[in-house]
């Protein structure tokens, strides 16, 4: 089996944990807040990672360095992900979805203040072609925005701010340092947003079963596309990842009755397209160096 082969069952395993945990959060949606499944994820997620790590070896490489960047990769992370179930219940999946997409262009934008990278004629037209794509998904009008389209582009803006802190603490501290405390700062952020009015719903037998799938795909999708970057250029990896966008509108229509919508599939094409433009681009001055 090829490198690329494997790379995208990876991928395929990525999709599946990303639609599992949206369908999840939407069954969720009308019983918990968004504070209480990010605190049950968090919680979860804890004794997760620290199996693992003990399984492998590696709870040596918790350590204490850069801890408050970790705090500050944490807050933003968690607004980010409760801005995404909070748009789970309601914004169509299919939209979502798109608006998520525009991560790596709203990472173009704002890497040039907080990382210092240079701002390119190529990236600064993959970030123009992601606007556009963003009005055609959203179509904004008087009536038409609503807080769950803004949610979900929120969303959008704070998983970027996730990823360039990440991509500081990476020269500093491993994978495992990483998700312990994405797992601990996110329990006790979750404990205290949820707990807050003094009123904690606890699991119950329907849906503990929910919020243990929130909590297991969350770790494994990001893992599959680690793998998946591992095995195959991100030229590959990036329009397999777009293959969620069409799963999850099917999986709208037959589930919730969403409609299927032309214009967000042709926002999601255009957004995608200035993804693909930047990735290539990236790529193409990797080869010439």
């Amino acid at each position: 089996m090829s490198e690329t082969t494997r790379a995208a069952l990876w991928m395929i395993g990525a999709i599946c944990s990303f639609t599992l945990m949206a369908i999840s959060g939407r069954q969720l949606g009308g019983e918990y807040d968004t504070f209480e499944i990010m605190m049950y994820r968090s919680a979860l997620g804890v004794i997760i990672v620290l199996a693992v790590a003990a399984r492998v070896g590696t709870i040596g490489q918790i350590n204490r360095d850069a801890f408050g960047l970790q705090i500050v990769r944490n807050i933003v992370h968690f607004t980010g992900q409760n801005l995404w179930f909070f748009a789970l219940t309601m914004v169509p999946l299919a939209q979502l979805f798109a608006f998520e997409f525009t991560t790596p262009l709203w990472v173009i934008i704002l890497s040039p203040l907080l990382l210092g990278e240079r701002l390119t004629g190529v990236k600064a037209l993959a970030a123009m072609m992601g606007f556009v794509g963003i009005l055609i998904v959203a179509r904004p009008t008087v009536e038409g925005v609503n807080i769950g389209m803004l949610a979900a582009a929120g969303c959008a803006v704070f998983f970027a701010l996730t990823f360039i802190t990440t991509k500081k603490l990476t020269s500093r501290q491993t994978i495992t340092g990483i998700m312990f405390y994405l797992t601990v700062i996110q329990l006790i952020l979750g404990l205290i947003c949820a707990g807050y009015d003094g009123d904690i719903r606890l699991p119950t037998a329907a849906a503990s079963p929910y919020l243990l799938v929130i909590a297991i795909c969350g770790l494994v999708a990001h893992f599959c596309i680690a793998k998946a970057l591992s095995l195959a250029p991100a030229t590959i990896v990036a329009p397999i990842d777009f293959v969620r966008l069409p799963v999850i509108a099917i999986i709208g229509m037959v589930l919730y009755n969403e409609a299927l919508d032309i214009w967000v599939f042709v926002g999601a094409l255009i957004i995608f397209g200035g993804n693909y433009l930047n990735i290539w681009s990236e790529n193409r001055k990797t080869s010439a160096a």
